[in-house]
Formats: structure tokens, C-alpha cells, sequence
């Protein structure tokens, strides 16, 4: 007996999240920090919500992260990792890009999203030992459906 493979709350978050800020998404920062020192990077994590008890209706609270790196300089980038949060709280208010499905990787079935929102305002983590910059976002709330297949 193979088991179905099915959507989860961080495949579904990330796959949103491409669509907010490209390919610039996962649940861990790249080891190589140059290939996002440009462009900046978002992780997430998580921490919170529960599902529908009656329809298969999930609501997970993301934690969410966006960093930033100047490997070139010890001053962190703050300006690149807000405007990922930013980003991602204007996506937000799209109201008439959301819903909308998303692919998840091969063999799993799509996710449609129903809504997505912050539970706060993006904050600045100072101090952070590798001089990247970093704003976090302490909830973001994606309701959200599989596909039928």
C-alpha cells in the first residue's frame, strides 16, 4: 500500500510565496549567501493554527523571516529584507489575486488558497551575529484547500 502524498502547510505556504517574491523561498536559508545577496530571501516556519473540524479547510499561522546580506560590507541590508515584508503584506490586501491555486511539487495535489493575512506588522531582529538583516513577519495566516484530483 503506497500513501498519497498531500499538501502541507509549508509546501502550500511556499508555493504562495513564490508567487509574492520569486524563487526566493524555503524553509532554511541557502548555505551559499551570495546567491541571495542581491535579492534578499524569505523563510518560514509553522508556528501556529489549526484545521477545520468539519471540512477539510486548513489554517496554519506561518512564521516568516525575510533576510538580507551585503557579504561585501558588515552594515546589514535593511532596506532589501523590509521590502520583502512589505511585499508580502501588500500581497495581502490583493484581494482579487486571492484565491488562487497553486502547484506544489511533483506528485502532490495543487492547494487552493481562500485567504492569507498577517496577525502583526513585520519587525526588525537587530544584532544578528552574521550582520544579515532581518524583519520578521510573527504570523501569516493562509487558509487553504486541496484540489481534488
Amino acid at each position: 500500500m503506497s500513501l498519497r502524498l498531500r499538501a502541507t502547510p509549508e509546501l502550500v505556504t511556499e508555493a504562495w510565496l513564490k508567487t509574492v517574491v520569486g524563487d526566493r523561498v524555503a524553509t532554511t536559508l541557502p548555505k551559499d549567501n551570495s546567491s541571495w545577496a542581491a535579492s534578499g530571501f524569505c523563510t518560514l516556519v509553522v508556528a501556529g493554527g489549526s484545521p477545520n473540524l468539519y471540512v477539510p479547510l486548513r489554517e496554519p499561522v506561518i512564521g516568516v523571516d525575510c533576510w538580507a546580506n551585503s557579504p561585501s560590507s558588515q552594515k546589514p541590508p535593511w532596506n532589501i529584507a523590509a521590502a520583502l515584508a512589505e511585499a508580502i503584506q501588500a500581497a495581502c490586501y490583493d484581494h482579487p489575486g486571492i484565491p488562487q491555486t497553486v502547484t506544489l511539487p511533483a506528485g502532490y495535489p495543487a492547494a487552493q488558497i481562500k485567504s492569507a493575512y498577517t496577525t502583526g506588522e513585520p519587525r526588525r531582529i537587530p544584532d544578528d551575529p552574521s550582520s544579515y538583516a532581518r524583519y520578521s513577519i510573527p504570523g501569516l495566516a493562509i487558509a487553504w484547500v486541496e484540489v481534488p484530483s
